[in-house]
């Protein structure tokens, strides 16, 4: 006869993230703080274009009109109706951007290391597309040219990450072609909607539209900043292989323990 031990249930292999895919952690943290540090560089570079800037500006917003896209102005007019709402987006642009990506990339390093690589691989060539587009085009953004008619909300209401353009030594304000805001918080989006299974991760979409009005309504963007953004992160998603398929988890059966025989009483009397 069998017994109950023959019928308990297998246990589960342990379903944690694989450590062996999981790089290691020095490099990484000299890895982003050498990117840190390239686009810091960058930005600086491509400082002191300022007649090139605004001509680009110029026809950056004669092109949108001509391709009949909505005034930038429709959304900073929505933002403009209180205090406080202009006040939040302006404290979403200065304080959401890095660490909303480096809270993304800490939880993939941690959760979910297979992609995470893949996704500081996409950051790592938008990032680096981006620096070459801004030597290549400089672009002052909207708030800076007045045919536009919009205004600095950040200098207005607060808080500002820039300071005037021709004092400013910390960033470069000729920048606004591509949008790393926008491009940077599309990936956290996708990354994340990709690697959970949830029903509401569909929700993390919210973070990139959230993105694209803040950076339009504060003036520090046109909309062809976001697309821009949008068509490198396409491409570099495309360029960077996927993560190798890691198997569901399977049972791992008990082993089995040899049936005892049962002895009659008075057996072989």
């Amino acid at each position: 006869m069998r017994t109950d031990e023959e019928f308990e249930e297998p246990e589960p292999a342990p379903s944690g993230p694989r450590t062996r895919d999981r790089p290691p952690l020095v490099r990484e943290l000299l890895l982003v703080a050498g990117l840190f540090l390239v686009y810091k560089l960058g930005r600086q570079l491509a400082a002191g274009h300022t007649a090139e800037a605004y001509r680009n500006s110029r026809e950056v917003w004669d092109l949108e009109r001509a391709l009949h896209l909505p005034g930038e102005g429709v959304v900073q007019s929505s933002l403009l109706h209180g205090d406080t709402l202009v006040q939040l987006a302006n404290t979403y642009y200065a304080a959401v951007h890095f660490p909303a990506t480096a809270a993304f990339l800490v939880w993939l390093y941690l959760r979910r290391p297979g992609h995470y690589i893949r996704a500081r691989r996409a950051l790592a060539a938008v990032t680096a597309a981006a620096l070459v587009l801004h030597l290549a085009y400089p672009l002052a953004p909207p708030r800076l040219l007045p045919v536009t008619g919009l205004v600095d909300t950040a200098r207005l209401y607060g808080p500002s990450v820039y300071g005037p353009p021709d004092a400013d030594q910390l960033s470069n304000q000729f920048a606004a072609m591509p949008s790393l805001h926008f491009g940077w918080a599309l990936m956290v989006a996708l990354g994340l909607i990709a690697v959970t299974r949830s029903v509401w991760r569909w929700l993390w979409l919210l973070h990139p539209l959230v993105t694209l009005l803040v950076i339009v309504g504060t003036a520090n963007h046109f909309w062809l900043d976001a697309i821009a953004a949008a068509a490198l992160l396409g491409l570099a998603l495309a360029a960077v292989r996927r993560p190798r398929h890691v198997p569901a988890p399977t049972a791992v059966p008990r082993p089995r323990r040899p049936a005892r025989r049962r002895t009659l009483v008075g057996a072989g009397r």
